[in-house]
């Protein structure tokens, strides 16, 4: 579904939805195509439930919105991992 459509079917609430087609322009996610996983209401709730299914399936591209929303304005974000030091005898770092 697009969001104007998400809106129309679901006023004034708060989803977890997964984008099904999605590309990236401009530094910019755009969701072409979106799946309503399931309706909250309120939002540390669907913010629970984000968190569950994204630690048990990652690589799925999943969202929180209120449908009040009428744009979907989402920078991309690009993660460079984190780095920490490993304790190790026998290694040095000088």
């Amino acid at each position: 579904m697009k969001w104007q459509e998400i809106r129309d079917y679901y006023p004034h609430q708060w989803l977890l939805v997964e984008a099904i087609k999605a590309h990236s322009e401009a530094n910019r996610r755009i969701l072409d195509q979106l799946a309503v996983i399931s309706a909250f209401p309120d939002s540390p709730t669907a913010l629970r439930s984000y968190l569950q299914l994204h630690r048990e399936a990652p690589q799925r591209e999943l969202y929180v919105f209120h449908t009040n929303r009428a744009v979907l304005d989402i920078p991309e974000r690009h993660w460079l991992g984190i780095r920490r030091a490993f304790s190790n005898p026998g290694w040095s770092s000088h």
